[in-house]
């Protein structure tokens, strides 16, 4: 393992609860991939601009991969390819991903560059490897506590599975609007979820 691509979707920066997760689950790689190289794309410090007319006609047209049109979207594209474990963290807002989040995935999931379509349905063209969804909510959405819907986990991990990523892993910090005790359970049983998926996939390793 050599790159970690950290995409990082909060309006809070580096200071939300998922990104610090990240970043600590990234250390916690270095141990055992000391050359670790980390790439972060933060999606609230540096917005991607708005897709426009021009890129909607090219996408239904034949237009050349290299066509300045496709610039920002080559660009997340090739930091995809690049990496061998991608981090997405993200907040959710009204029940699902949030704009800035949104925007990346509609500049990402291309066809005919990310995925191809026919008569057996979308199937995804770039190498698969793992990903960590750390999903930060002030509410809850997951387990005997939840109030409110989730639309985010179902519809991002589809938008990956197309683009050929199938190792999905979701990590939820659930109740960080309770005060500070809620954040520390949720940092908690987050930590031990990623040791338990990170100790797993040593194990497979192994064998």
């Amino acid at each position: 393992m050599k790159t970690a691509l950290l995409i990082n979707a909060s309006p809070h920066g580096r200071f939300s609860h998922a990104s610090q997760l990240a970043h600590e689950h990234v250390a916690a790689l270095r141990t055992q991939y000391p050359d670790l190289e980390l790439i972060k794309r933060d999606l609230g410090e540096h917005p991607l601009p708005p897709l426009g007319i021009e890129y909607g006609a090219a996408l239904v047209t034949p237009t050349p991969f290299e066509a300045p049109v496709f610039d920002v979207s080559e660009t997340l594209i090739r930091e995809l390819e690049g990496c061998d474990i991608l981090l997405i963290a993200t907040p959710m807002h009204n029940f699902t991903l949030p704009a800035a989040l949104k925007l990346w995935v509609d500049y990402v999931l291309r066809i005919h560059r990310t995925f191809s379509s026919g008569p057996e349905g979308k199937i995804g063209l770039l190498a698969d490897r793992p990903v960590y969804v750390l999903v930060g909510s002030g509410g809850f959405h997951q387990g005997e506590r939840a109030r409110q819907p989730d639309f985010l986990t179902d519809y991002l991990r589809a938008v990956l599975n197309t683009l050929g990523l199938l190792d999905v892993h979701f990590v939820y910090l659930q109740g960080l609007a309770f005060g500070e005790d809620a954040v520390e359970a949720a940092l908690l049983e987050a930590r031990e979820c990623l040791a338990g998926h990170q100790m797993s996939r040593l194990q497979s390793s192994s064998l």
